[in-house]
């Protein structure tokens, strides 16, 4: 238990570092111009941060619930394989309900498709590398 909540800690600050690296940067910035009419003016970090430690309990949990049903023995590849299962539902739904009833430009849906891979491709080679389910 003290493993998990460790590991849910960690995925939950690695979450948060990663989304303010891909929001933040100066790139980021330009491509999500689009949305600066609807967007808040600022952001509260700590409730940014809460949440997405809440995301990596979540995350984690979901994890170990489906460790012995993915496929292959090596915890690495069940970590990458889970990670590409969350960015389906995570990242590409979003993107395809975006692009269907939103003017956002097909750039920034490229990058959100992009880096959202990236970072559950990081959190679920993160979790297949620390955590697995007690026998």
């Amino acid at each position: 238990m003290v493993r998990f909540i460790i590991i849910s800690l960690i995925s939950g600050i690695l979450f948060a570092v990663l989304d303010g690296l891909i929001n933040g940067n100066p790139f980021a910035q330009t491509l999500m111009e689009c949305y600066k009419p609807i967007a808040k003016p600022s952001v509260n970090i700590t409730v940014g941060i809460s949440i997405d430690i809440f995301y990596g309990f979540i995350m984690c949990g979901i994890f170990l619930l489906v460790y012995n049903s993915l496929p292959s023995e090596n915890p690495l590849i069940k970590g990458i394989i889970y990670g590409l299962i969350i960015w389906f539902f995570r990242v590409i739904m979003s993107v395809l309900s975006i692009y269907m009833t939103q003017q956002v430009p097909a750039k920034t849906l490229i990058y959100i498709l992009l880096t959202g891979l990236v970072e559950v491709l990081i959190i679920g080679m993160f979790y297949g590398l620390t955590i697995k389910p007690l026998k």
